[in-house]
């Protein structure tokens, strides 16, 4: 499963995971919260606390993005045609954390270019980029359709 998520991430070494968790989320604006819930016990469970409030804000807009722009019809659906709708992969190495979300779209994530600080919506990207250490997207092939956007965290060693 991990083979089409590190197409187009940086090198990673995919011997050295430590850790990979993920979960379906229905295409519904409550799977935010949901999907935050989740990377709350998975960051607690795998002692990731220097980046936990990072890593929570960048997932919510991931998986926000996912649902506002990528997931086709409505968003108050339980599933989507082919299975869930998006999905939240959180996958840890010694000194690396990566967030892929999965939706069905084939559009490529552009941010919006605004002058308006104030506006409620439009700067979902600008903060992925502002929290993250680095993030991109990549087209799915194969049996899987959509895309993932993904975001990379350097995680501090242990001491």
């Amino acid at each position: 499963m991990l083979k089409p998520l590190r197409q187009g991430l940086p090198p990673l070494d995919p011997a050295a995971v430590s850790s990979a968790a993920s979960c379906a989320l229905p295409a519904r604006y409550e799977a935010v919260r949901e999907a935050r819930q989740f990377t709350r016990r998975t960051l607690g469970q795998w002692d990731v606390g220097d980046r936990f409030d990072d890593v929570c804000l960048v997932v919510s807009e991931l998986v926000t993005n996912a649902l506002r722009h990528a997931v086709p019809g409505e968003t108050d659906c339980l599933v989507a045609p082919h299975g869930p709708a998006v999905r939240l992969h959180l996958m840890r190495w010694t000194g690396r954390l990566v967030c892929a979300v999965r939706d069905p779209s084939h559009e490529t994530p552009a941010p919006r270019d605004s002058d308006d600080f104030s506006a409620e919506s439009g700067r979902g990207l600008f903060l992925v980029d502002s929290f993250s250490d680095s993030w991109g997207w990549h087209p799915l092939a194969g049996t899987l359709s959509g895309k993932v956007v993904w975001a990379l965290f350097r995680l501090q060693p242990a001491e």
